[in-house]
């Protein structure tokens, strides 16, 4: 490659990264979801640096300051992807691209933001559906690694992340023993094999206890390390009376209703922090998940239902059904390979829910601040709100109608682009000749 054309490769990929606001910025004569409250209308917004000033009515600009009129497009906190591989995978059909596996069934040293692609081309694609955060893991046996939360936009890794390790991933094995005669394996082998993972999935947990009741009994430097061991401590912690306060939620795979009853009984026998993820049938146990305080990652609502005979309006019902329960929701588009690239619809699957009985601001909140507060950066970003992160974007519409189009972005105060590759190959074929 010749100095010049490297030059100029240079100044492109300049020009496409987002740089710090280096002065005051005001938008003004916006709709604010504010993602705590209902929408105020003519509302200004100050962003200085990496964070918001100001947000409310009559907010005048500083000297120095870029106004922006809005003219009345609303203005939203940049919304959560909770359970995704955006970043971890980029092409279904090859392996090469794909950073979500791993062999074995017990892998709590997997971490998720170390394998994120900065450069992939699904980023860009999610920050035009408004999606500008996302919680993303591996998916590789019973349990699958750390999670992390993170940027749609960043240089590095490093840059990207927002908070890691956010969760402790795991995925229930299934309940089901099919006893028609159907399956491939005879009953003893499926009953087998289902006690075969529970108990691998037990025996990690008491084996990270007495590993780390051993280490702390004896010279921890004299000790042996163990990488899988050492990353469940932030799950058990162990004091004199065995398993106190967890330090870090376990965000657990669990769809039919005898995964999630399984999983609540794993949960309070070892004392820890249950968060539910997938939950097809969890309006089906809403009032305990309510009494017990767990939140769900709802898995994709434009999915099937889980039973043969049930309604197709099942999927879309659960979010309205758990949150009139009392849950708090959060919305994801789930930890498909295959779905990744629609990321961006994140919002669509929101506004699924809504047209079967969740209330408006009850999506809008769970694709924002509740997920925030479920992964655990609600004290950063989730919310459009004094001290804040200035992570936000602005809509022409309400992002729960289908039209509604993403017209401009900030991440931490960093103007984004949303151009993606998507619209680049749309305009080039728009110019095709004829």
């Amino acid at each position: 490659m010749s100095v010049p054309i490297r030059s100029a490769l240079a100044f492109a990929l300049l020009a496409c990264v987002a740089t710090a606001q280096d002065r005051p910025l005001l938008l003004q004569n916006g709709v604010a979801h504010l993602g705590s409250d209902a929408p105020l209308r003519g509302c200004s917004i100050l962003i200085e640096g990496r964070t918001i000033q100001a947000v409310g009515l009559g907010i005048s600009a500083p000297a120095g300051a870029e106004v922006i009129d809005l003219q009345g497009q609303h203005v939203y906190p940049g919304l959560i992807d909770a359970d995704t591989v955006l970043g971890l995978s980029e092409i279904d059909s090859i392996a090469g691209p794909r950073d979500t596996q791993e062999v074995g069934e017990i892998n709590p040293n997997l971490r998720a933001e170390l394998s994120v692609n900065p450069d992939s081309e699904l980023l860009p694609v999610a920050r035009t559906g408004g999606v500008l955060l996302a919680c993303v893991g591996a998916r590789s046996g019973l349990i699958n690694g750390t999670s992390a939360v993170i940027y749609t936009d960043g240089w590095t890794w490093e840059d990207m992340t927002v908070r890691a390790p956010a969760s402790l991933l795991m995925r229930w094995p299934s309940m089901r023993i099919d006893r028609s005669g159907q399956h491939a394996d005879p009953v003893e082998k499926q009953l087998e094999d289902r006690g075969a993972k529970l108990r691998q999935l037990e025996e990690a947990i008491a084996n990270a206890a007495a590993y780390w009741r051993a280490r702390e009994a004896l010279d921890a430097e004299r000790m042996p390390g163990d990488v899988k061991w050492d990353a469940l401590r932030a799950v058990v912690d162990v004091g004199e009376g065995g398993y106190t306060r967890p330090r870090l939620p376990v965000a657990v795979h669990a769809d039919r209703l005898d995964q999630i009853r399984a999983a609540l009984d794993f949960a309070q026998r070892h004392k820890l922090k249950l968060i539910l993820v997938g939950a097809s049938d969890g309006w089906r146990i809403a009032d305990e998940l309510a009494e017990r305080n767990v939140p769900v990652i709802l898995g994709p609502v434009q999915s099937l239902p889980t039973r043969a005979w049930a309604g197709l309006n099942v999927a879309y019902e659960n979010a309205g059904k758990l949150h009139a329960a009392g849950v708090k929701l959060a919305f994801s588009t789930g930890p498909s390979t295959f779905t990744v690239s629609n990321v961006r619809n994140l919002r669509l699957q929101a506004a699924q829910a809504v047209a079967h009985g969740l209330p408006a601001l009850a999506a809008e909140r769970a694709l924002t601040l509740g997920a925030a507060e479920i992964l655990g950066v609600a004290e950063r970003v989730g919310s459009l709100q004094e001290g804040k992160e200035a992570t936000l974007f602005v809509a022409s519409g309400d992002i729960l109608e289908t039209p509604t189009r993403v017209t401009r972005a900030w991440i931490a105060g960093r103007n984004v682009s949303l151009r993606d590759r998507q619209q680049r190959l749309y305009e080039r074929y728009r110019q095709r000749p004829r």
